[in-house]
């Protein structure tokens, strides 16, 4: 497999955390948002969307070429199903979900580069204005994360469970493989995370797999 991403795209971040966890070996090419290099004829005609991750899944008939995040984590899921990113059952499958969607639908779309670039363009706002719009929105969806952690952690109680070790039971899932790139790219930026204890535990417990350090921007050839 290729996997066509830039280093600190956080959703090329979760597509690179995934494939560390299932152990899958792929060539990494980098795609530099920064430059442009997205718009260029030759990538456009890989990715109609001129959008990164993309993953080449090789050895496909059709040489498939599988965009977004979130479709490339489940694909790899059901084609490499161990160790599994989604819970068995359908109603945790529902729920790991549910969380993911608050990070890759609810935070992530209204402060990924193309958005902020924008608010500093056409619309002119300042450093700071833009700074203050995505902690704004980060922490927006991130005390709503957490309040989900909570209502899960409370119903483990109730069944007489122990706590989660991450975001969903005791083994990463695909909301870790969102939530963490989230976390990574604030710090990046500056966020103080206040407020989250819940989220910020589970966050540093995925820092210590090694799949996720081996994931982490930093790690990647093309970091800057």
């Amino acid at each position: 497999m290729k996997l066509y991403n830039y280093f600190r795209s956080g959703t090329s971040f979760r597509v690179r955390i995934a494939l560390h966890l299932k152990g899958l070996d792929y060539e990494y090419i980098p795609v530099h948002l920064v430059k442009g290099e997205q718009h260029g004829d030759a990538y456009r005609a890989l990715s109609p969307d001129s959008l990164v991750p993309l993953l080449d899944v090789e050895g496909n008939p059709d040489r498939a070429h599988l965009s977004q995040s979130m479709a490339i984590i489940e694909y790899l899921d059901e084609t490499h199903p161990e160790p599994p990113l989604l819970p068995r059952d359908p109603l945790g499958r529902a729920r790991v979900r549910a969380l993911a969607q608050t990070v890759a639908c609810d935070i992530h779309p209204i402060n990924n580069l193309r958005i902020l670039k924008y608010l500093a363009g056409p619309l002119g706002l300042s450093e700071q204005q833009r700074t203050d719009w995505y902690n704004h929105w980060v922490m927006e969806g991130l005390r709503a994360y957490e309040r989900r952690l909570n209502d899960l952690a409370q119903e483990r109680a109730r069944l007489g469970l122990p706590p989660s070790v991450y975001s969903y039971g005791d083994t990463p899932t695909l909301a870790d493989c969102c939530l963490v790139p989230q976390i990574v790219n604030g710090q990046r930026f500056g966020l103080e995370y206040e407020g989250i204890p819940l989220t910020l535990a589970v966050f540093e417990r995925c820092m210590q797999l090694d799949a996720f350090q081996r994931a982490h921007p930093s790690r990647c050839p093309d970091a800057e």
